[in-house]
C-alpha cells in the first residue's frame, strides 16, 4: 500500500515513511486487505451499513489468505496496570488493525486518533481506515501509523530520526 494517492489532506510537508521501513509481512496483509476492500465495494459500493461492509470483507479477506478477527479487544495499560480496553473493529492476519466506516465523508482526526490510540493499545505499528461510504474507495483509504511503535523500532536498530504519523490533519 501506498500513502500517496490514500485518502484526502495529510502530509503538509511532513515526511511520509517509506513501506521499506514497515514490518514487510504487515505490508504484504494490508496489501492482501486493501485487495479484499476494493473488490467488496467494485460489488457492493457505497450506501449500506457498515455492518454488511464488515461481512463481506470478512468473505473477501478469507479468500485472500487472511484471517479476519472482528470486534477483538485489546488492553489498555496505565503505570503497568490495566485500566480498561479497547475493541477494534477488525484485527487482521494478526498484523494489524483496521478501522471500518460507512460514512459519505471524509475520513477526520477523530478517526485517526481512535485509530492510533488502538495501535498503542496493540503495541502495532500500521492500521487501515476503510471507508466504505465514498464513491470511489481510493477516497476512503487512510494509512495511520503508531510513531512510538515506529520510532522504538529505530531505536532498537541504533539509528536516529523521528518518524511523524504522516495522515494527519
Amino acid at each position: 500500500m501506498h500513502n500517496e494517492g490514500y485518502g484526502r489532506g495529510g502530509g503538509r510537508g511532513r515526511r511520509a515513511t517509506p513501506l521499506s521501513d514497515l514490518d514487510p509481512a504487515v505490508t504484504e496483509v494490508s496489501r492482501k486487505v486493501i485487495g479484499a476492500a476494493i473488490e467488496v465495494h467494485k460489488a457492493l459500493g457505497p450506501g449500506y451499513p457498515v455492518e454488511i461492509y464488515k461481512k463481506a470483507l470478512g468473505i473477501a479477506c478469507r479468500a485472500e489468505g487472511v484471517e479476519p478477527h472482528f470486534d477483538e479487544a485489546f488492553v489498555v495499560e496505565y503505570d503497568g496496570q490495566d485500566i480498561g480496553d479497547v475493541t477494534v473493529d477488525m484485527f487482521a492476519g494478526e498484523a494489524f488493525i483496521v478501522k471500518l466506516m460507512a460514512e459519505h465523508r471524509e475520513i477526520g482526526v477523530q478517526e485517526r486518533a481512535e485509530l492510533r490510540a488502538q495501535l498503542r493499545a496493540a503495541d502495532l505499528e500500521l492500521g487501515l481506515i476503510i471507508n466504505f461510504g465514498e464513491r470511489r474507495l481510493k477516497d476512503g483509504l487512510v494509512r495511520v501509523l503508531n510513531p512510538d511503535k515506529l520510532n522504538a523500532g529505530r531505536s532498537d536498530d541504533g539509528e536516529d530520526g523521528d518518524y511523524e504519523d504522516d495522515d494527519e490533519d
